[in-house]
């Protein structure tokens, strides 16, 4: 709020361009937060969210956002995606938001109210846990349609998600073809959708190889 009134101190008298410009910005800004634009999820739009005593411009992830409860986002300068925003703006990634903190749709008049325009970059802890990667492990007919037989995360760091990955299709070798029936099975890293989190298998309780087994094993059965 003070960095707009800054600029307020002229003489009394007709307001100059740039006074009239802070108070329409004003305006904007209290109209904005009792009556923000609802956030549609699945439409991948840009999003406000509360971030500690500020607010945010944030971006969801494509094809993880339609929650209901958590979706992965990535926090952004109120300028836009390729405006640099403080030491630990690249480090954050996807981290995991949670629905409630939406205020709604992306509005330039929250602009005040963000990290920019307290001349401060994003804090280190943003108070969201990285939404992280996943192994999806896939049986595939030949036409291409399949489905998902396991999924494995979170990892937090991707070269961990490929290694278990490529340690599944290294157990797979040989088999993947004839493992489940006219499938083919295989596994690839992904991005670990939080909006699904429950679908998932924690490879750091049971060994992603057991876990492969007894997906297997399961789907054979059924």
């Amino acid at each position: 709020m003070k960095r707009l009134f800054r600029c307020c101190g002229h003489a009394p008298g007709a307001l100059t361009p740039e006074d009239q410009a802070a108070v329409d910005q004003f305006r904007a800004m209290l109209a904005a937060l009792p009556d923000p634009e609802p956030w549609t999820p699945g439409h991948c739009q840009d999003i406000a969210v509360r971030v500690g005593p500020f607010v945010e411009r944030a971006h969801p992830r494509p094809g993880d956002d339609h929650g209901p409860d958590v979706i992965a986002v990535a926090l952004q300068h109120p300028d836009g995606w390729y405006t640099p925003y403080g030491a630990h703006y690249r480090r954050l990634g996807w981290p995991r938001c949670e629905t409630a903190d939406i205020l709604g749709a992306w509005n330039p008049a929250y602009e005040p109210l963000t990290h920019a325009a307290a001349g401060l970059g994003l804090p280190a802890d943003v108070g969201m846990a990285p939404a992280n990667y996943g192994v999806h492990v896939e049986a595939r007919r030949s036409d291409g349609t399949g489905y998902t037989l396991l999924r494995l995360g979170p990892y937090n760091q991707t070269w961990l998600a490929d290694h278990d990955a490529d340690r599944l299709n290294t157990e797979l070798a040989g088999k993947a073809a004839t493992v489940v029936p006219g499938f083919t099975v295989t596994a690839k890293a992904a991005p670990f959708d939080v909006s699904d989190h429950e679908s998932y298998d924690d490879p750091d309780a049971t060994d992603a190889a057991v876990l492969l087994v007894v997906a297997i094993a399961r789907e054979v059965s059924a």
